[in-house]
């Protein structure tokens, strides 16, 4: 770990998850292992890491409590042999006969799962008569924001969707986050439109890091992510960008920038 505790060296993977676990998990790993080694002390995955399908059946059978348990414990494993921080962007688990959740996994150093975040907003849309998507069919929303202390700063967890929802983002920072994680799967309709844009939008409000490592390319049936991992600094300035392809982009986070940032134009002042 980085002994520098205003700076942060940290690591987005950019992923193509398909509809099958273990193969994705296998991906993973390499990719956490391709991030360790290039001396990084955080980790971070986009949504989905685990599986992207649509099926409400296909996904409560392959999110099962097993299949999750053994997912988070070879995570788990990693994290600590590694001594690196991740944040599972998002796993998609099973919360009742019929339900499922979206959910973030925040994993220490020591292999402990130290947070959990439930996404709150729903991705109910539609885009085209030939494009549309309604996660409350399948998920339960999240009710609580979470922010997190680490050995670095205070931390924010978002998901995707929650992106569109700035209300969100400002009670984070207010809440003292410095970095805010948005682990996504945009589609390629709105990625191309908005990503960049809001990313740089929630930066520049809040004073603060965005990280949002995202999914990318073909998944199943059409179904298809606009990818653009993304590290932007408090000034909205792209520091590292991985617009394409599975892989990772990492850069060294100074918490100073956020102060002088913040100092500079006290936006998150309530009057």
């Amino acid at each position: 770990m980085n002994k520098k505790k205003n700076s942060l060296k940290i690591a987005c993977i950019q992923l193509n998850s398909k509809p099958d676990i273990n193969k994705n998990l296998i991906k993973i790993e390499k990719l956490i292992i391709t991030a360790v080694k290039k001396g990084v002390d955080f980790i971070t995955t986009p949504e989905n890491s685990n599986i992207m399908h649509s099926s409400k059946d296909i996904l409560l059978d392959s999110c099962s409590k097993k299949n999750i348990s053994i997912f988070l414990s070879r995570i788990q494993e990693l994290a600590k042999f590694n001594h690196v921080w991740i944040l599972l962007g998002s796993i998609i688990v099973k919360h009742t006969k019929n339900k499922l959740m979206n959910r973030s996994y925040l994993i220490n150093d020591k292999g402990i799962i130290v947070a959990k975040y439930n996404k709150i907003h729903m991705f109910d849309v539609t885009l085209s008569k030939n494009e549309s998507y309604r996660e409350s069919n399948l998920y339960q929303k999240g009710k609580k924001l979470v922010t997190v202390k680490t050995p670095w700063s205070t931390i924010g967890l978002t998901i995707c969707y929650d992106l569109r929802f700035p209300t969100m983002y400002r009670k984070l920072a207010q809440a003292g986050a410095k970095i805010i994680f948005i682990p996504s799967a945009f589609t390629r309709t709105t990625g191309r439109a908005h990503w960049l844009t809001l990313v740089k939008a929630r930066a520049i409000e809040n004073g603060c890091f965005i990280v949002a490592p995202a999914q990318f390319g073909q998944h199943y049936k059409g179904r298809e992510t606009f990818g653009h991992s993304v590290i932007i600094s408090p000034w909205g300035k792209i520091i590292k960008i991985k617009k394409s392809g599975i892989g990772i982009i990492t850069a060294e986070l100074s918490l100073k920038e956020v102060e002088i940032s913040r100092k500079s134009i006290p936006s998150l002042k309530i009057n």
